[in-house]
């Protein structure tokens, strides 16, 4: 038979349209002369042979001529037999085969012939310097390497190459500062349509699981890529949840830091004051002030804030800020008291 075609692209001889199309796809984009700058002579004959072969294989009439005389039928070298070949009258033999270039074949499916940016191979035709050169293709300047797959849907093949990706799907996940300075895991059950086997939409439930890591801070984004609604030419959203924080009754974060204010009384700023406090994970704290706490006055207590994602083993700080409440008013004897007490000595 000589070439075998179906040897070829790598298919079987009952392949159908579609798996031609996926066979051709793949070994074009693997043997194309600009994507093997190192062996173009090789490539080209390559990329020669799998177009021929597509070319043939994917019209009813070369295939059929193909199927029972082999190439020497398309070249008209088999003797047409009484009753004609195949049923094409005149036989084989007065069949003419004019196959297409292999730069033709290639911009059918692509839309152009150099992906790769090199202005096109020895004998690839002119379509190639013009899809690629001075940025009058679809592609200015060309693209390299693998990303060629990316230009058509990461490597998906027909409708799916074309298709757009949904718009991604924002959703708020409201934690507590406890949630976020613990870590915790969070069960999500979401309702989502997806296409059954029929092609026909389908609601399902599904239950997404986000682990809270400890130190996470409000606008972190967890995503769950493809979980929006499948549709109909359309790759589905991603879907993302977005970290926001619960308002706390005693602490306040800023970054890594907590802050959290105590009231006390113009006595206890000027005489001292212990703190007590019970931390986020419940432990108890005890910080005595012996200074003369003033209105600006800030303890910093090292190590007992927010954990640090990056860094799990460390800690922010404890700021701890003071509300001191004055008198409204003194008596004359509280007033001459206080001067006493306060006199320069």
């Amino acid at each position: 038979m000589g070439v075998d075609y179906y040897k070829t692209l790598g298919v079987n001889r009952n392949a159908k349209d579609d798996d031609l199309k996926k066979a051709y796809r793949k070994l074009a984009m693997k043997w194309h002369p600009d994507k093997n700058p190192n062996n173009k002579k090789d490539a080209e004959a390559k990329f020669k042979q799998i177009s021929e072969a597509y070319d043939v294989l994917s019209d009813p009439q070369k295939r059929a001529i193909y199927d029972q005389y082999g190439e020497d039928g398309l070249k008209g070298q088999v003797p047409p037999p009484t009753g004609g070949a195949s049923g094409f009258p005149g036989g084989a033999a007065h069949f003419q085969f004019n196959p297409r270039s292999a730069d033709e074949i290639f911009s059918e499916f692509f839309g152009f012939s150099s992906p790769f940016g090199t202005g096109g191979g020895r004998g690839m035709g002119d379509a190639a310097a013009g899809g690629s050169r001075g940025g009058g293709g679809p592609f200015p300047g060309g693209i390299f390497g693998e990303d060629i797959f990316a230009a058509f849907g990461g490597g998906r093949g027909g409708a799916e190459a074309s298709a757009r990706k949904a718009p991604q799907i924002e959703r708020t996940l409201v934690c507590s500062l406890e949630d976020l300075y613990k870590g915790k895991t969070k069960k999500m059950r979401i309702s989502r349509d997806v296409m059954d086997s029929n092609g026909r939409p389908a609601s399902v439930e599904e239950i997404l699981t986000i682990d809270i890591k400890p130190g996470w801070k409000k606008g972190t984004k967890i995503t769950f890529p493809e979980k929006g609604n499948e549709q109909r030419s359309l790759v589905p959203a991603d879907l993302v949840f977005i970290i926001d924080e619960r308002p706390h009754g005693i602490f306040k974060r800023e970054g890594n830091d907590l802050i959290v204010t105590q009231k006390i009384s113009l006595v206890e700023a000027l005489t001292g004051y212990v703190v007590q406090l019970t931390t986020l994970d419940g432990r108890s704290l005890t910080i005595p002030i012996d200074t003369i706490i003033s209105p600006t006055y800030e303890e910093i207590v090292q190590g007992e804030g927010m954990p640090i994602t990056k860094e799990p083993s460390k800690k922010g700080n404890l700021r701890i800020k003071f509300q001191i409440k004055f008198p409204s008013k003194l008596t004359p004897e509280q007033k001459a008291g206080i001067k006493q007490l306060l006199a320069p000595s």
